[in-house]
């Protein structure tokens, strides 16, 4: 049985500010004990550097962290070598753009929506003009989501890659990558998903959805910062290059410049990784696969149809994805700027984000570039979102403005 009250308690933040709403879960997620507990046993009990020392506290770690990538293979249901450790979802994308780069020639097209956060258009934008290859756009409906029928329509010969979020993290549009993957590969072009607001929420099967490259954060999950998750097929990741060279990625190297690297995944870890975060993501993965990636899914289901439901009942109020049955809820105060407005909520101890969101095209789909996002977790209750839908329903010019006096 999903019980949130006990959950609750697994999170020091949450005990501690037991008036704080936290609906800011799609910029980061709280952290449950076990996470912490992984952290700083690191640090109190076997801090080393891994892959490099033959003494008993180094063998800890190594176990740790490599096993680790077996936790998240289990996770997303790959094989455990198809898990590379990076800095976030961002240093995933980059390197996925980048190295499929070295393929790519003039005038390829790569297939994008206007809903995507900054860190997978960027890659492609400059990569574009290094290049000079072609950004085309696939087309969505108002709340951004992609119909079967507009991908098939948006395909063809040209395109060489796809890359979409599985879940766009303004107006959580549920793409349906399955279908866009069988479509896709059969013009021979790669298939790239930005999971980052996909696999914290729900179960993601990287072999059902037959995607080519995927990436998401850990700290998006209960994990720790400063760790992502780059898959790729194994095959695939053995062609790709990486970006950053340096120590325990490479097998051998001489004065000519000659370099032999290691197979994939390690190829993409140069340097010292990030030890105790890569050991606390594990905790995280796990710790979201003893509650249930299905439960989690439809308890947030529900919540967020609640809250909806709510928001739509009051007049001062603007959604733009009320219809999506997934993700954030993306809102304005009517004649309020939403910064002005999140201030208001943040008065009355509401945790929400608002601006552009790093999706800085998407104004394009609903005709505005600023909004307020509040987004949930499977820790928030529906006694969070009455209050805040009470708070909401305050929203105005006088109210917003008069905080700041």
């Amino acid at each position: 049985m999903f019980d949130v009250e006990k959950i609750r308690q697994d999170f020091p933040m949450l005990v501690k500010q037991p008036e704080l709403i936290y609906f800011d879960n799609g910029a980061t997620t709280l952290k449950p004990q076990c996470v912490i507990d992984a952290v700083t046993s690191f640090y109190t009990e076997h801090t080393s550097n891994v892959h490099r020392g033959d003494y008993a506290i180094a063998a800890t770690n190594d176990r740790l962290y490599d096993g680790t990538r077996k936790i998240f293979a289990k996770l997303i249901n790959s094989d455990p070598l198809e898990i590379a450790f990076v800095h976030n979802v961002t240093a995933a994308l980059n390197q996925i753009a980048y190295g499929i780069g070295e393929e790519l020639r003039e005038g390829d097209v790569i297939l994008l929506t206007k809903a995507e956060h900054a860190s997978n258009l960027l890659p492609w934008f400059r990569l574009a003009r290094e290049k000079n290859l072609k950004i085309e756009y696939i087309e969505t409906d108002s709340q951004a989501n992609i119909s079967v029928e507009s991908f098939r329509k948006a395909m063809h010969e040209k395109v060489k890659a796809v890359s979409i979020a599985q879940v766009t993290n303004v107006l959580g549009s549920i793409q349906p990558v399955k279908e866009i993957a069988a479509i896709a590969h059969q013009y021979g072009a790669y298939v790239i998903v930005d999971a980052a607001q996909s696999v914290p929420h729900m179960k993601v099967d990287v072999k059902e959805l037959d995607c080519d490259f995927l990436g998401f954060s850990a700290h998006k999950m209960c994990g720790p910062d400063g760790v992502g998750i780059l898959y790729g097929k194994k095959e695939l990741l053995e062609k790709l290059s990486p970006i950053f060279m340096g120590g325990d990625m490479n097998a051998r190297f001489s004065s000519d410049t000659n370099m032999i690297l290691k197979n994939a995944p390690i190829r993409f870890e140069a340097g010292t990784p990030n030890i105790e975060g890569v050991i606390g993501a594990g905790a995280a993965a796990e710790y979201l696969m003893s509650i249930g990636l299905d439960n989690i899914h439809e308890y947030e289901r529900k919540l967020r149809a609640y809250f909806i439901e709510k928001m739509k009942k009051l007049d001062n109020i603007e959604l733009y994805n009320p219809d999506n049955i997934y993700g954030p809820v993306a809102f304005n105060g009517k004649g309020v700027f939403a910064q002005d407005a999140a201030g208001w909520l943040a008065s009355k101890d509401i945790a929400v984000r608002s601006g552009n969101h790093c999706a800085k095209i998407l104004h394009e789909i609903i005709g505005t570039d600023q909004t307020i996002r509040a987004s949930l977790y499977f820790y928030n209750t529906k006694e969070e979102v009455d209050r805040f839908v009470e708070a909401a329903a305050d929203i105005s010019l006088e109210n917003a403005v008069g905080i700041f006096f």
